[in-house]
């Protein structure tokens, strides 16, 4: 059951008309039961996998919560009596017996992704080595189905029970509450990846019924669908065309087709998260923002604090800092200051953790040589902008004219063309694929041929494109409007008729341009497949 989907509209309005009516203390209880509905509905033979994470995540959480109560109750019993020694080593044992917790469920629940995920990419590889090697290996494909949204909640409960075992939270007693929080319906296809210490408070209170902020959520869910059906879809078909023909569509037609690959997953992306956000705020409930108009980044590193947030500090809180300061990393750090010196030596840890970094970012987003590259291309580039950055800042300081706008607009460009090309690796079919057709925008361009064929034979007539250009226009106007203040804010400071004039328009729009309907199919979000 897909956002865009009618069933999806009429279960939405059914979870708001009951939500509001039932008794309070209910509620939570309720999104639980419709959570697990919408699940069910889905795939229900997923209801395996996700009730699987809750209970382990649950009890892991459980055992290294009382774990941790009981060292606070038994130092602050006996903190007179014991040594320091002693202390230490009450400490050391009850920190052991809790890691050992934490990684048991870590390896379950990661282990039980893994095999989903990625079984068939390591068979298909091991096949492929033989064979490279003289050798013969037909390992048979288990062909896994891939459990909805199995990635975002097992990133979520893990998150859950590493900060219960830093105890930064409290381990929720309740199992039902933690599967709520586990499987509240708006994230489980796309995220965000909400931690559980900021998602908790408002997600089981009780609510009463707010005009304004149901108002504001539906306004949000409106704008996800415009992006998603009015603008997302309508270039998909071009991008599928393009990608899809590449002895025909390269040069020219590859930097068109990574250009509006890049807008249509944009909108697709901030479509879908845009609805999520607008369900939890009809429901008063508050889901962290994923994005912050990322192409207005100046450069990669604040791409990345801008584009699907929620990851990027999942990866860099939970990964990133851990591998920093671990025992062998500490060691690198150590070995390599004495060998090459403290200026780089103290730089290599970084860039090590760095590479892990984006390989697991990379196969995070998919099984498939494309994706690690893609995320070791991003690691490989950041590495590389730091290493030049003094360089950047001389040249800078020389030139004297890098905080004019121009130069601004500039590096806002160059920045957005650098990310396409990165992310070309989306949309071919293979990695050599993907250099060849990057490789033809220099070697063969094809100008000619696109100014005298243009894009007509793309799947899309005039009228789409002018639909399309005036979807962006409008989605320029709004992140300007953003830049400045709310936009639901600045529309509720305008007059009535402006608000219901502009509301309208979109749902007008919508219902009229909405890619759907007869000779059409809404498409699944981009990032379902992750």
């Amino acid at each position: 059951m897909y956002f865009t989907s009618l069933s999806f509209i009429l279960f939405l309005i059914a979870v708001f008309l009951l939500y509001y009516t039932i008794p309070k203390k209910l509620q939570w209880m309720f999104l639980l039961l419709a959570s697990m509905i919408f699940y069910a509905l889905s795939r229900v033979w997923s209801l395996i996998y996700i009730c699987a994470t809750i209970v382990t995540t649950w009890f892991s959480g459980q055992k290294i919560g009382k774990l941790n109560d009981a060292q606070k109750e038994y130092l602050a019993q006996n903190k007179e009596s014991l040594s320091r020694e002693e202390k230490s080593s009450y400490k050391a044992k009850n920190k052991k017996t809790r890691k050992l917790w934490l990684v048991l469920c870590l390896l379950l629940n990661f282990g039980m992704l893994a095999v989903i995920k990625y079984t068939d990419f390591v068979i298909f590889n091991i096949n492929g080595a033989a064979k490279a090697f003289g050798g013969q290996s037909d390992l048979a494909l288990m062909n896994f189905i891939l459990p909805l949204g199995i990635s975002f909640y097992t990133f979520r409960t893990m998150s859950y029970v590493i900060d219960v075992y830093w105890g930064k939270i409290k381990a929720e007693k309740n199992v039902c509450k933690l599967g709520l929080f586990t499987s509240f319906f708006p994230q489980i296809l796309q995220g965000p990846i909400s931690r559980y210490g900021d998602l908790s408070p408002t997600l089981f209170a009780s609510k009463k019924f707010d005009f304004k902020v149901f108002s504001f959520g539906c306004q949000r869910i409106i704008w996800g669908f415009f992006k998603k059906l009015v603008i997302a879809d309508r270039l998909l078909v071009a991008v599928k065309v393009l990608i899809g023909d590449t002895e025909q569509y390269y040069g020219i037609y590859s930097l068109l087709a990574i250009s509006l690959y890049a807008v249509t997953l944009y909108c697709d992306f901030t479509g879908g998260i845009d609805i999520t956000i607008g369900i939890g705020n009809a429901l008063g409930i508050e889901i962290a923002e994923n994005f912050d108009r990322p192409f207005f980044s100046k450069n990669i590193f604040e791409y990345w604090r801008r584009w699907h947030i929620t990851m990027g500090v999942w990866f860099k809180d939970y990964l990133f800092y851990p591998i920093s300061v671990s025992k062998p990393m500490l060691k690198l750090s150590t070995a390599s200051r004495k060998a090459l010196g403290a200026a780089l030596g103290k730089r290599i840890p970084v860039y090590i953790t760095t590479i892990i970094l984006w390989f697991m970012t990379g196969i995070w987003h998919g099984a498939s040589w494309n994706f690690i590259v893609w995320g070791l291309t991003n690691g490989v580039v950041i590495i590389i902008s730091q290493e030049l950055m003094p360089l950047y800042k001389k040249f800078h300081d020389r030139v004297g004219f890098s905080n004019t706008k121009t130069y601004n607009a500039f590096m806002i460009f160059r920045t957005f063309w650098l990310m396409s090309f990165i992310r070309s690796f989306d949309i071919y079919v293979s990695v050599p694929k993907t250099f060849q057709m990057f490789w033809s925008v220099f070697t063969d361009f094809n100008l000619p041929r696109f100014l005298s064929e243009g894009v007509s034979d793309l799947g899309l007539d005039t009228k789409d494109y002018i639909v399309a250009a005036a979807g962006l226009l409008i989605l320029f106007i709004s992140a300007y409007i953003k830049s400045k203040r709310g936009v639901r804010e600045w529309l509720s400071m305008r007059p009535a008729a402006v608000r219901c004039t502009v509301i309208v328009f979109l749902i007008v729009s919508i219902l009229i341009f909405g890619v759907y309907g007869i000779g059409f199919n809404a498409n699944q979000f981009i990032y379902n497949q992750f």
